[in-house]
């Protein structure tokens, strides 16, 4: 490691500290503002964010990136707009810097406040989605944190365009450049550096990509680590599904998007209505080109357009027009096999009975439980959040699609009228 790269890295850990301080005392109007010239920015800049990502898609080619990978990848103009609209969603969200979230006096006449505040400087570290750069930038912004970027060496140039985008909108609000940083080398000596937390500058890292990526980040991260793992889910079919709707919603869960994270990897369905159910799902899913990976009851019932499954593939996200099928006896047996298989990501059950519902909304440990709803819903703009961060699968802060909300962390005010505790 060059003591170059080490300096450099450190001086965006104090620029970002420098930033943080300014942006915890900045009114919701000054950030919304921020956030609505970045939007128009991007606007402008569609052109030269498309041309950089073509020159992205053609290094990711040769490189041999999955198609996965090169769909999280791609930008057009459509998802270029959607980026631009993701920024004023979320300056039009309120602002959680302030908010009081709960107040109470004890007998001795002391008030206290339970008040939401910035956590400070946040990490971003992920992969091949370019779109992070804005969506991670604008809600660090929106909660009163400084963020320092370090995106995938496929997605160097897109992420520098959508940057210098976000910077013009900054600048033109008068707000810090710092507040949000691009780190600028695909070095990979920089990723451990941020890990190591800068110099203390750095408060919380939150990683988003593949499982080797998540690994190192936990095992080497020298600060608080929020990891957005894999989205291995599941869509279960109960006994009392009305299996129209079902089918369309399975189809939808798998097929939408199958890079995604929130696309449906496996497919349970009860033993009493798999003769029923499958083979129309199966001809539909065939014909939208989905390989299918089944047990043996779904092969008896389907046949040859479902091939044999490993133990592995239910183990699998496999983020491709592949899914797992597998005849369930029950209910218990669909939650035990997602608490046993799946990544605590989001599942789903389509059923017409509210009490099998309940039961699987209670039992199923993931972050989001879903009930006659795809699992490509799993998504912080549909939640209302504007975007999200990241989906965090752990227990601890926040779960779930992190938005602006869960970039906080809180203090407690207390107001004295001279109290002094006794001895």
């Amino acid at each position: 490691m060059s003591e170059s790269l080490n300096q450099k890295m450190n001086v965006l850990g104090t620029n970002a500290r420098k930033a943080a301080q300014i942006l915890a005392l900045m009114p919701a109007d000054r950030k919304s503002a921020a956030l609505t010239a970045m939007a128009k920015h991007i606007r402008l800049s569609a052109s030269d964010i498309i041309n950089a990502n073509q020159t992205d898609i053609i290094g990711a080619n040769h490189k041999g990136l999955s198609p996965a990978m090169i769909d999280r990848l791609k930008l057009d103009k459509n998802r270029v707009e959607a980026i631009a609209g993701s920024l004023e969603s979320i300056a039009q969200m309120d602002d959680p810097v302030g908010l009081v979230e709960k107040t109470w006096k004890q007998p001795n006449g002391l008030k206290f406040s339970k008040v939401k505040i910035p956590i400070g400087v946040i990490g971003m570290i992920y992969e091949s989605r370019p779109n992070v750069t804005a969506d991670a930038g604008a809600l660090c912004l929106k909660s009163g944190n400084a963020c320092i970027l370090r995106g995938g060496s496929e997605s160097i140039l897109s992420n520098k365009a959508i940057h210098a985008a976000l910077i013009a909108g900054l600048k033109e609000t008068d707000l810090p450049e710092t507040a949000i940083q691009l780190i600028p080398t695909t070095d990979r000596a920089a990723v451990g550096l941020l890990l190591g937390g800068l110099e203390n500058t750095v408060d919380m890292i939150i990683p988003r990509g593949g499982k080797g990526l998540i690994a190192r980040v936990q095992s080497d991260a020298r600060v608080p680590v929020l990891a957005h793992l894999e989205g291995l889910c599941h869509s279960y079919v109960h006994t009392d599904a009305d299996q129209t709707m079902a089918r369309e919603i399975v189809l939808n869960a798998k097929m939408r998007r199958t890079g995604v994270c929130g696309s449906t990897e496996t497919l349970l369905v009860d033993k009493s209505i798999a003769a029923e159910f499958l083979p129309k799902t199966t001809k539909s899913l065939n014909e939208l080109g989905c390989e299918m990976r089944g047990d043996t009851p779904s092969q008896n019932i389907c046949g040859e357009v479902v091939k044999p499954a490993s133990d592995q593939d239910y183990y699998t996200e496999h983020l491709a027009p592949i899914i797992n099928i597998k005849v369930v006896e029950n209910l218990k047996a669909a939650i035990d096999h997602i608490n046993s298989h799946g990544s605590g990501h989001t599942d789903s059950i389509l059923t017409q009975d509210q009490d099998a519902a309940d039961q699987f909304q209670r039992a199923v440990d993931s972050a989001i439980v879903m009930h006659n709803a795809s699992t490509q819903f799993a998504d912080g703009g549909e939640f209302g959040f504007g975007a999200e961060i990241g989906i965090s699968t752990g227990r601890l802060h926040a779960r779930g699609p992190v938005g602006a909300e869960h970039l906080t962390t809180f203090k407690y005010l207390v107001h004295g009228t001279g109290q002094i505790r006794p001895s």
